[in-house]
């Protein structure tokens, strides 16, 4: 049986050049807004040349980027991009007066389709088994991705002990890397211009055995060999600035499945949370906090 075009992908991933590890890396991401693209376009987003966009698509057996998008039902379907009247409507009305915010929608909605197939994975399993059951789970970000480590670490503080915001102001990371023991892990979430540090931790968790999802856009051509596990988002929705709302939407569902993994078993540490955050900071229209 031929292979899909995301089985495809994948294998280009493990043995092709580093200009075709990138476009795969990127394809894959993207795969639902890939009907939207050129070889121009897919060119100028991964920074490569025309050509060699044209030669990796013969490379995967295929004629052209035509042949390759042709083939795209076998991966997503044969279905409507915006499936509702509302969305349709909305549509329509932008285009007719060249408005871009249509094309953002649809790039939006198919990275969030996206999204939700990643959770389908044996790989998002395994990071969701590893966040409930590590005795020691460490999370960061650079530069403006840091909100993004706050959250979800504050996130799964209710649910479990032994989660940890990694301080950057030392500058050396060693509560993670000297903290000594079995069982640690490391979320980092990352997207471009990446941050040499991102890189460079991600060196030295693999160094001292330590399991490593990356959560980055699909422009990454370096977290792959370093990290056991790398979550990608959709980053570009044809707006001034890249995008990383989606990489909150991935947190979301991230905390949600370790809540599934351990089950009612935090409620305990749920209510006693809320105790303490209601005696230490409150909330309006609550005179038991610290205010009284």
């Amino acid at each position: 049986m031929p292979q899909t075009l995301r089985q495809r992908l994948q294998s280009c991933l493990a043995n092709g050049s580093k200009a075709d590890k990138a476009l795969g890396s990127y394809m894959l991401a993207q795969m639902p807004s890939l009907p939207f693209e050129t070889a121009a376009s897919l060119a100028e987003k991964v920074s490569v040349s025309e050509p060699t966009v044209g030669r990796f698509c013969r490379t995967l057996g295929y004629k052209s980027l035509k042949d390759l998008k042709a083939s795209l039902a076998e991966d997503i379907g044969d279905r409507p991009w915006l499936i509702s009247d509302r969305l349709r409507d909305f549509q329509q009305r932008s285009r007719a007066g060249d408005d871009q915010l249509a094309r953002s929608l649809e790039l939006e909605i198919a990275g969030l389709v996206r999204i939700y197939e990643v959770v389908q994975s044996e790989e998002w399993k395994r990071v969701a088994r590893r966040l409930a059951t590590a005795p020691a789970v460490y999370v960061t970000g650079f530069q403006t991705e840091r909100g993004l480590a706050q959250y979800l670490a504050n996130q799964l503080q209710y649910l479990r002990e032994g989660v940890h915001l990694v301080d950057l102001a030392a500058g050396n990371f060693s509560e993670l890397l000297l903290s000594g023991g079995e069982g640690r892990c490391l979320v980092i979430f990352e997207a471009r211009r990446y941050s040499r540090m991102a890189k460079v931790l991600a060196q030295q968790a693999k160094a001292a055995g330590i399991p490593t999802t990356l959560i980055t856009d699909s422009f990454c051509d370096w977290g792959r060999g370093l990290v056991d596990e790398m979550l990608v988002v959709s980053t570009d929705f044809n707006l001034f600035w890249d995008s990383t709302a989606q990489m909150a939407s991935l947190g979301n569902l991230l905390v949600n499945a370790v809540f599934i993994e351990l089950g009612p078993q935090v409620e305990q540490r749920l209510n006693r949370i809320a105790e303490l955050y209601g005696h230490f900071t409150g909330h309006v229209g609550d005179n038991s906090g610290p205010l009284d």
